[in-house]
């Protein structure tokens, strides 16, 4: 399934799933007879009642028939799409995760993955605008594999990982790198407003074959910046899960971004930089486009 959050009119977010790319089910409509929510997080929860049975009924094409007709299936230019979680109780990043882009910069591996995170004000959604802070004349792209929670995990193992995964989708760690530098941590240069746009949709995990294998691309203004695989993470998905879970505990909807390929602006030469009106594309294997402007 591709769930996605979306709105009509000026109605608040709700999940829904994406169909034949032009189309949303509203999973949220009297006609799906879902379980209720108790909280907007249940919608990503692998072991509560309302995702699995979403799951199912997306899958069931006479059931989308009998929906289509009942209403529950609205026109993809009908609706408004925000972050497919709008509101992630925690966004975990992995900073120098790709061999390439290490070596790129001449810095050795890391021993243990380098962990920051980003706040839900960082939240944006696809189509959205990337706020440039006043101050910064260095904000930065890089394109990233999100990686979204689907069960409680506390002190998890690493062959037990994947099965606390949702799923997955287009992240873009936006990182204003004046910021980032000139403080001597990384907290505020990662977290502005709008630095953290993902989407448009996360595809479930029995929808991406290898999450490993993925290419993963960024441009800008339609030039390709980025071109890399996931197959170059230093750290797997399960490695991830498992340092992170060992002293944090995951929760369905959180988002582990898990770093960025070679290509990114600062290390250019000359370095490149976003600007007004520049025009950002993520593009991962199976995960679609996220598209954003900038401003």
């Amino acid at each position: 399934m591709k769930l996605v959050a979306f709105s009509t009119s000026s109605a608040a977010a709700r999940p829904g799933a994406l169909i034949a790319a032009d189309s949303v089910l509203d999973l949220l409509h009297p006609a799906c007879a879902l379980p209720a929510l108790g909280c907007e997080h249940d919608a990503y929860d692998l072991g509560g009642a309302f995702l699995p049975a979403a799951m199912q009924l997306a899958a069931n094409a006479a059931e989308l028939d009998r929906l289509r007709t009942a209403g529950a299936v609205l026109a993809r230019g009908e609706v408004t799409l925000h972050a497919p979680v709008p509101h992630p109780r925690k966004i975990l990043c992995i900073g120098l995760n790709y061999r390439d882009h290490a070596e790129e910069q001449g810095a050795k591996l890391p021993e243990r993955p380098l962990l920051f995170s980003k706040f839900d004000t960082c939240v944006l959604a696809p189509g959205g605008t990337i706020r440039i802070p006043k101050g910064s004349t260095q904000t930065d792209y890089e394109a990233e594999l999100g990686v979204v929670i689907g069960r409680r995990a506390s002190k998890v193992k690493k062959a037990d990982a994947m099965a606390h995964v949702l799923g997955y989708c287009n992240f873009h760690d936006v990182s204003a790198r004046d910021f980032q530098f000139a403080d001597g941590q990384w907290q505020r240069g990662k977290s502005c407003d709008t630095f953290a746009p993902f989407g448009e949709f996360v595809a479930t995990a029995d929808e991406i074959a290898d999450p490993h294998a993925l290419g993963i691309r960024l441009r800008l203004n339609g030039k390709t910046m980025q071109d890399s695989s996931t197959n170059q993470l230093v750290f797997d998905i399960p490695a991830l899960i498992e340092f992170l879970s060992e002293d944090i505990t995951l929760m369905p909807g959180d988002v582990i971004a898990t770093g960025t390929p070679p290509g990114v602006g600062f290390a250019r030469k000359p370095p490149v930089y976003l600007r007004a009106g520049d025009v950002v594309e993520v593009e991962i294997d199976g995960l679609g486009v996220l598209r954003n402007t900038c401003g």
